[in-house]
């Protein structure tokens, strides 16, 4: 096996980084990865690269003296990448209302940092466009199932609040989570980040109106055929005149993510998953 730069970038992100746990969160990748790759290039050199002995961790002699050849090998080959290509587009997708002022401060910086730019593309749903191909990174509500060759990195939370027709009579000015059984509550089965799933079995909404996409769920929602739970992004946005929100107690915050496949495009992919963890912190 020939020393690749996989085996650069991890090396050089545990010499900048002086920790492997650090470092693994830096590259998105997990930690035993990480360290079976520094042990790899080591193999192939011959030597031991990191003294692991030292906390935090250390470079041996034989490491600092790699170092600087390896960051030149990987500053080179940014600046050629640099020099061969215009300026590079991140799509994002996204199934309805990006969350502010996340979106707007991430895609700034980004575009700011990097020359590069954003694209916003609305797709129903964002996990299938990833694996077609039509978008390179999605921004994901909710917990995400198991899929195999995505990887999803959380960036922060929401809180959940109720939606319903302007004129649906609830019988009082607030709702609670626990209250659900008593509920008609109207689904977005593809890209809504609250369903029966949400709920354990048996204390979940008595009856479900599924709906396929976002507009589907809105419409539904104002023609009064239920009541809906979303992020309070909502709230914020002025989204339908036909329905009005309610305060929603002891919900549970849903989770924001992005996902997108390891390895593909992934030099610009890190810079973008880089601007959107500093703006949600």
């Amino acid at each position: 096996m020939d020393i690749e730069l996989r085996h650069l970038r991890v090396f050089t992100a545990v010499a900048e980084s002086r920790s492997f746990s650090r470092a693994a969160e830096r590259l998105f990748i997990t930690q035993p990865t990480l360290t079976r790759t520094v042990r790899q290039l080591e193999s192939l050199l011959g030597t031991d690269l990191v003294d692991r002995t030292t906390h935090p961790v250390s470079l041996t002699p034989a490491g600092e003296e790699f170092l600087p050849y390896a960051s030149r090998i990987l500053n080179h080959l940014e600046l050629g990448m640099a020099a061969v290509r215009e300026h590079a587009t991140v799509r994002l997708g996204f199934s309805w209302l990006l969350p502010d002022p996340w979106a707007q401060d991430a895609v700034t910086d980004f575009e700011e940092a990097t020359g590069d730019s954003v694209s916003l593309i609305r797709c129903d749903d964002p996990l299938a466009a990833i694996g077609e191909g039509r978008i390179d990174i999605a921004l994901v509500r909710g917990d995400v199932p198991g899929t195999q060759g995505v990887r999803v990195v959380h960036l922060y939370e929401e809180t959940r609040i109720a939606v319903c027709a302007a004129g649906y009579d609830l019988g009082a000015g607030e709702l609670d989570w626990n209250d659900a059984p008593g509920w008609t509550l109207v689904v977005n089965t593809i890209s809504g980040t609250t369903g029966p799933w949400s709920w354990p079995d048996g204390q979940g909404p008595g009856r479900i109106v599924p709906t396929a996409n976002f507009d589907e769920w809105l419409e539904s929602v104002a023609a009064g055929r239920g009541i809906g739970v979303v992020p309070d992004v909502a709230q914020r946005r002025s989204i339908h005149p036909g329905v009005r929100f309610i305060p929603l107690r002891n919900a549970p915050r849903s989770r924001v993510s992005l996902a997108f496949r390891p390895g593909v495009r992934e030099p610009l992919l890190r810079r973008f998953v880089q601007a959107a963890l500093n703006a949600a912190r």
